[in-house]
């Protein structure tokens, strides 16, 4: 979709069609939107980077098999390992790709839709990108999904609040996205009911 074929939403309109009937997350996390047009290779090896990372997170974290994949054995102590094996080889993938500096922390609204973001720069409506974003707290390999500017509201000292709807994405990375975001919900009620 190009930038002429995006209509013009207001911050409103934005959190609504981002946010409006999809679980969302209000986190502090290193985050940022990198700019440019991202060509079909790129959008595709960011994609299956993604979903790799995303996997493998939920294995790790949760110790949950795979179930669309009837050949993987049910051992979750081999389903944790191998998804650590997997989490190492995008770390060290990352390192050796140089894919930039730890982003510093911002608070965000984000779901498996977009996110609404403080930058720095201005956007114009159709910007076109990556949202990079820390997918976890104990990992340095970040999350990237290619994003585009929805609305955008210029602020202070040269920093401005966008909206970002994700996508082209897959429908796996998208589904991955979806369970990332139940996963950290479920994380944070967890630890409301402890207090």
């Amino acid at each position: 979709m190009s930038a002429a074929d995006l209509p013009t939403l207001t911050p409103a309109q934005a959190r609504d069609a981002l946010f409006g009937d999809i679980l969302t997350l209000h986190e502090t996390r290193s985050a940022t939107f990198l700019p440019g047009a991202l060509d079909d290779v790129t959008r595709e090896r960011l994609a299956l980077q993604g979903e790799a990372l995303l996997r493998g997170l939920a294995v790790i974290d949760d110790g949950a098999p795979r179930a669309e994949d009837p050949d993987q054995p049910a051992d979750p102590v081999l389903l944790r390992l191998e998804a650590k094996l997997d989490v190492l080889t995008l770390l060290m993938t990352g390192f050796a790709a140089a894919q930039g500096a730890i982003d510093a922390p911002v608070v965000l609204t984000w779901s498996a839709r977009g996110a609404e973001v403080q930058v720095r720069g201005a956007y114009a409506i159709g910007t076109e990108g990556a949202f990079r974003m820390s997918a976890s707290d104990w990992l340095p390999t970040p999350l990237m999904v290619p994003a585009t500017v929805v609305a955008s509201v210029p602020g202070d000292d040269g920093v401005s609040r966008v909206w970002l709807r994700f996508g082209p994405v897959s429908p796996s990375l998208a589904d991955a996205l979806e369970r990332h975001v139940f996963r950290i919900h479920r994380r944070e009620v967890a630890e409301i009911r402890r207090r």
